[in-house]
């Protein structure tokens, strides 16, 4: 997460007329925060795409008298925070050549944010289920059943699930929005596989 701002852009300052001398901030103007996502996701997909990762998610928030620009991203493989904050640097540029052109208009400040998904983002399109290839997930089957399994194959068409000892294999639109379950090993568990790593040395 990188906090990103136009610091001496000050935008919307008035003076107070009243003869106190005070700054007075002229509250930022109201604006579509849709149509400003829309805006703001034709100037950072390209950038995205050409470091070699997919845009998972544009998010814009009001918070005050700033936006927040949330950009999530990913990759086979997984992304790091190096990559995080090389992304960060080039979509700053991006966004900062968009607004000088004309093409962009955020109005007042607005921090940028740029992250790698959590494990609780759905799992929608072939490539989240690569991505996710042995990790155990729950998913609505299409008899309305909500099934647990570990995902063994992934093609462009389908997926495999390993289910109760069984594999079962559905195409994606047949499929829910999976969520990865979180396993936890038990201290027992650990200290077994160390007491075999031991013995093996």
């Amino acid at each position: 997460m990188r906090p990103r701002g136009r610091g001496d852009k000050r935008t919307g300052d008035r003076v107070n007329n009243r003869g106190t001398g005070e700054r007075v901030a002229e509250p930022v103007a109201r604006v579509d925060l849709a149509a400003l996502r829309q805006s703001l996701t034709q100037v950072i997909t390209p950038v995205i795409r050409q470091a070699g990762f997919d845009v998972e998610a544009v998010r814009v928030a009001r918070m005050g008298r700033r936006h927040r620009v949330q950009v999530v991203v990913d990759r086979d493989g997984g992304v790091g925070l190096d990559a995080i904050a090389d992304i960060s640097r080039e979509l700053s540029t991006a966004l900062d050549a968009a607004e000088e052109a004309g093409d962009l208009v955020i109005p007042g400040e607005y921090v940028l944010e740029v992250s790698s998904p959590g494990v609780d983002r759905p799992l929608t399109e072939p490539r989240h289920w690569r991505r996710n290839l042995g990790r155990l997930v729950s998913v609505r089957v299409p008899d309305g059943r909500t099934v647990t399994g570990r995902i063994t194959d992934v093609t462009g068409e389908s997926v495999t699930l390993e289910v109760a000892g069984a594999t079962q294999q559905w195409r994606y639109d047949q499929l829910g929005p999976g969520r990865v379950q979180v396993e936890l090993r038990s201290i027992t568990d650990a200290g077994d596989e160390a007491g075999e790593d031991d013995g093996e040395g």
